[in-house]
């Protein structure tokens, strides 16, 4: 698969692939700090492993940021987007709850994995700064899509519902920050 994107002048793939992630990143911290927020009241069971996956998502974006700035790169324009976006999502799926969580993370985590791979492979050799942090990144998103696919029923409610939606999503909110 080849990555697309919309370059500027001086701009290069891996500093667009910083800065997209990044953005996503921050999107990821505003689903899981607002979904911590309702677990509280509607999964009060999550809140621990909620707590885990928002300290990773800050540490990712943090990873981002560190190497935006080496680059001396500023942030994508979905910043902000990706943010308000994420509080919203994660509103939603607080208040509906577990399941709603857990499908949630399953459906953004198995579309941004499938994305960094792709990164790796266009980038590998090209910019090696940006596969070393997509690569230390990896793990623990797989990690947050496996715990929460456990959570799971088999094809259940939250996961027929939100699947679609979120998969679709994501992955025109990576379209668009590789275009804009």
């Amino acid at each position: 698969m080849r990555l697309i994107a919309r370059l500027k002048s001086g701009e290069t793939l891996g500093d667009r692939v910083m800065k997209v992630d990044h953005a996503g990143e921050h999107g990821a911290v505003c689903i899981y700090s607002a979904q911590r927020w309702f677990a509280r009241l509607r999964a009060p069971d999550m809140v621990d492993e909620l707590d885990a996956f928002l300290a990773h998502e800050r540490g990712h974006r943090a990873l981002f940021a560190a190497e935006l700035r080496r680059r001396g790169r500023g942030r994508c324009r979905s910043y902000f987007w990706c943010g308000v976006g994420g509080l919203i999502l994660g509103t939603i799926t607080g208040i509906a709850g577990r399941g709603a969580i857990a499908a949630t993370t399953v459906a953004i985590e198995r579309v941004v994995l499938r994305h960094m791979h792709e990164q790796i492979v266009a980038l590998r050799g090209v910019d090696d700064p940006a596969v070393r942090t997509l690569t230390i990144i990896i793990a623990e998103e797989q990690e947050h899509h496996d715990l929460s696919a456990a959570r799971l029923p088999s094809a259940g409610f939250w996961q027929r519902l939100l699947d679609p939606v979120v998969s679709v999503s994501t992955e025109a909110v990576i379209w668009l920050g590789m275009r804009l």
